[in-house]
């Protein structure tokens, strides 16, 4: 077993900054040493939202853009080790999920495609990475998506309660940890994206802080119910969702028949429409007894304190109150995966994403032999 020091990379759906995370890990234990924010650039950010939302470029851009994200996820790493005073040989491998850029689980071709090349990471870091996490799943018949609930499994479940883990980033997802029962996850739909995405269109601010902004609007019943009949948010699991689909251009669509509304009725709206596709997959998956908050979206108050009045009985709590923090657990995730990929051991759960059976996941990227 590769057991020591890994760090974990991720840069999720809401674009809102490069995750690192260090963690020692072994057979019996995940512990978080130190973490960090790394900013993304705004010109690297706008890049981005562009290719995910279908804009077409030439294979020259498409290039130099997963080499420009390549070397920030490079610096994010050596931001980290600056920051903790460590040497490569201190580190025995890089989880590096890469940004996500187009994921369509369904169709004649399925694929998922996750950029920012870790020859880059590897070379700069002078530490071995593994990435290209969600392909081999989907190879085997999977949706490549979510891969965090084996890891919210090994850490969070409890042998005599039903616990859902909801990570509320840029799409939301929930982990089914139900004793007694296969292990269930799935992309619920939009968690902070829409709401982003609003924010930015209008007021040009990255996300709605404290919920500030959707405060001072209302819910729009009509136009809730018009978002609701999307029919992502019937579709039984395994299913998954991201950028592609849950975009501006999906918020413009359903308000061309609504004409002159107030923008923050619209913020308002998004965020009971978070709230309440997350419930209602809580409900229809069985209920819980307690609901471990994490991500982005733990810190907005509407949303959480909207999740606790539409589930009666249920306790809605961070993670942090439980040892992990909410800011950093998918970066921790995907350092418990390099460990397992580096181990022989399967980081998919069949049961999860549907493939035909469990996989060592990712592709290796070894450091150059230190002299």
């Amino acid at each position: 077993m590769k057991s020591g020091r890994y760090i974990g990379v991720m840069s999720g759906t809401s674009l809102d900054g490069v995750d690192v995370v260090l963690a020692a890990i072994d057979e019996s234990r995940v512990a978080q040493l130190a973490s960090l924010a790394f900013p993304i650039p705004i010109n690297l950010k706008e890049a981005v939202l562009a290719v995910c939302q279908g804009q077409q470029l030439t294979l020259s851009q498409f290039g130099q853009l997963d080499t420009r994200l390549g070397r920030l996820f490079a610096d994010a790493v050596l931001a980290l080790m600056k920051q903790e005073n460590l040497r490569p040989e201190d580190i025995v491998a890089i989880g590096c999920h890469g940004q996500t850029v187009w994921h369509e689980p369904t169709g004649d071709a399925p694929h998922t495609l996750q950029i920012g090349d870790n020859n880059i990471v590897a070379a700069r870091t002078g530490v071995t990475v593994v990435g290209d996490f969600r392909r081999r799943d989907m190879a085997l018949g999977g949706q490549g998506a979510p891969l965090v609930p084996a890891f919210h499994h090994a850490l969070l479940a409890h042998p005599g309660e039903r616990r859902m883990i909801l990570n509320i980033g840029g799409i939301a997802n929930l982990s089914l940890l139900i004793p007694g029962q296969p292990v269930r996850g799935f992309d619920t739909g939009p968690g902070n994206m829409l709401m982003d995405a609003w924010i930015w269109r209008n007021l040009q601010k990255p996300y709605d802080k404290d919920a500030a902004w959707a405060s001072e609007g209302k819910v729009l019943l009509p136009l809730l119910q018009e978002m609701l009949c999307d029919p992502y948010f019937a579709a039984p699991a395994p299913k998954s969702t991201g950028r592609e689909y849950f975009n501006y251009g999906w918020i413009e669509r359903i308000l061309g028949q609504f004409p002159a509304l107030r923008p923050q009725d619209v913020q308002a709206t998004l965020a009971e429409l978070t709230a309440t596709t997350i419930s209602e997959q809580v409900l229809l998956s069985g209920g819980c007894d307690r609901l471990l908050v994490c991500g982005g979206g733990s810190r907005n108050p509407i949303v959480m304190t909207r999740l606790a009045g539409m589930l009666p009985g249920t306790e809605v709590a961070a993670t942090d109150e439980y040892g992990i923090s909410g800011d950093d657990m998918e970066a921790l995730a995907f350092a418990w995966l390099a460990w397992r990929t580096l181990a022989g051991l399967p980081g998919n759960l069949p049961s999860v994403t549907g493939a035909s059976q469990e996989s060592v996941l990712g592709a290796i990227f070894p450091a150059n032999p230190r002299k």
